[in-house]
């Protein structure tokens, strides 16, 4: 297995998959497919509607014609196909409040066949953590729900679909990012479990993804004492290759989350990150989410050309890794081959999906305050950001009630913002106060408790996890996206 070392930088390219800045492929992109990249990824920066992403992957393609073209899409919170105007599907959480399988599967092949048809070969999804931390930051509700089993089926369902549709499923984040307190993103979270209890819990999902036949798997910046005491996941030989290759069995991509993510680039650096999880059994490298310029990539290229050459790095290793690229490749060609001519869903089955989600909790089922049939006042609380969420991405109950109610007002108050009274403006007209994760958000508590006392008939509409229910009538959605709050609205009007 081992390559020329003339051929070490076109191996080293093969094993990273980039982002760049712009809606078109910039010419060093352009150059290096011709120079051994296999893949690149795209995030909601490169994207402005279907066409425009066509054009983009077309043009990739006539570089490289089996160029792996990744992307970021969960199909709810965590969009970048339609960062624009919010996803038209409802997220994970919602699928799993409905527990329908065949219902997620339907969903994520609704995907699967859009994202083809835009040229797009991987997606890094379903999210397989299970959320069993109800204060975890980062996932929520990306995550199918707290139930393992419950999770293990829904993520092979959602494999099953998006590969039916034409593009390669990377589950992710090995080995489970549910039961943290920390964002990856900026610290290296750890889970305390035992190994027992990652069995149950953490590792049901990423088995059922591997049964289903899941072309990928994406590593978390994680440390697992019981798995390995010292290195996180992505660069732990213990994990990629004594848990995930040979105990679970998966033989396809081992992709790294994004190598700039503070959890490992703090501690290793941004090169040395790199290097290790090669080492340590990864095939490719996701880089750009923050660093998406050539320079990033050649120092990448570079480090781990130097590595391979000092030794450091095993050129066998090197070489598999690019293999296993190559192979997941051909898959794509493949599968793109085979369901050229797929179509999308004609019963809108995004829409149908955020409908059932819909849990409607009255603390007097004889009385509530729906539907409404007037003009209403929206207040929306907003949390900090998620940054895996894009800041593009718009969210909220106003605009979709606006249009079932025309004259609807709505405001939208961060923390520091939040007035005495809340509820201020809503004076005769009905009142719905609009949260994401009330649980966890100290201040959001208090303002909408504040709110609640002026005004005990307002509605409150949770948009995220709806692990603390409050006032005399609750909605949840399961999550944030233009699907879920369109249903939402319809549920508060009697629309439907």
């Amino acid at each position: 297995m081992t390559a020329p070392t003339g051929h070490l930088p076109a191996l080293a390219a093969a094993v990273l998959q980039p982002g760049f800045v712009g809606t078109t492929p910039p010419p060093w992109v352009c150059r290096w497919l011709g120079e051994g990249l296999g893949s690149v990824v795209l995030f909601a920066r490169n994207v402005v509607d279907p066409d425009q992403v066509a054009a983009l992957t077309a043009t990739l393609r006539a570089e490289r014609a089996d160029v792996i073209v990744a992307i970021d899409e969960e199909a709810g919170d965590v969009t970048r196909i339609e960062s624009v105007h919010g996803s038209s599907r409802p997220g994970n959480y919602a699928l799993g409040a409905v527990d329908d399988p065949e219902l997620t599967e339907a969903v994520a092949r609704d995907l699967g066949v859009e994202l083809a048809a835009a040229g797009i070969t991987l997606d890094y999804a379903p999210d397989a953590d299970v959320n069993s931390n109800p204060a975890n930051p980062v996932i929520g509700v990306r995550s199918f729900g707290a139930d393992p089993a419950l999770v293990a089926r829904h993520t092979a369902a959602w494999v099953r679909g998006l590969q039916a549709g034409g593009v390669a499923a990377c589950a992710k984040h090995f080995p489970g990012h549910g039961d943290t307190r920390i964002d990856s993103h900026h610290d290296l979270p750890r889970i305390t479990a035992d190994r027992d209890r990652l069995d149950a819990c953490e590792l049901a999902p990423f088995r059922a993804a591997v049964a289903a036949g899941v072309q990928a798997v994406m590593t978390g910046h994680l440390l697992v004492p019981a798995l390995d005491p010292q290195l996180p996941a992505t660069l732990s030989p213990r994990i990629l290759g004594g848990l995930l290759r040979d105990e679970l069995g998966f033989s396809g991509v081992v992709v790294t989350d994004a190598v700039e993510m503070r959890a490992v680039a703090d501690r290793y650096g941004f090169a040395g990150a790199t290097v290790r999880a090669l080492a340590a059994g990864a095939d490719a490298i996701c880089i750009g989410g923050e660093r998406a310029d050539e320079q990033a990539a050649r120092e990448l290229r570079d480090a781990i050309v130097a590595a391979v050459v000092s030794g450091e790095l095993p050129e066998e290793r090197l070489a598999e890794a690019a293999k296993r690229v190559g192979q997941l490749a051909a898959w794509t060609v493949a599968a793109r081959t085979a369901r050229s001519a797929a179509a999308r869903d004609a019963a809108d089955v995004g829409l149908v999906a955020a409908r059932r989600a819909i849990r409607v909790t009255a603390a007097d089922a004889g009385r509530t305050a729906l539907p409404l049939t007037r003009a209403a006042h929206v207040v929306e609380f907003d949390p900090p950001r998620n940054i895996a969420i894009g800041a593009e991405t718009p969210w909220g109950i106003g605009a979709p009630l606006g249009e079932l109610l025309p004259g609807t007002s709505t405001v939208r108050y961060a923390e520091p913002d939040v007035p005495a009274d809340p509820g201020a403006g809503a004076e005769g007209r009905p009142l719905v106060l609009v949260v994401r994760d009330l649980h966890r958000h100290d201040w959001m508590r208090a303002a909408v408790q504040r709110a609640l006392a002026a005004r005990p008939d307002a509605v409150v509409v949770e948009l995220g996890v709806p692990e603390l229910v409050t006032g005399e009538v609750h909605l949840a959605t399961h999550g944030a996206t233009r699907a879920s709050g369109r249903a939402a609205a319809e549920v508060l009007t009697g629309a439907r």
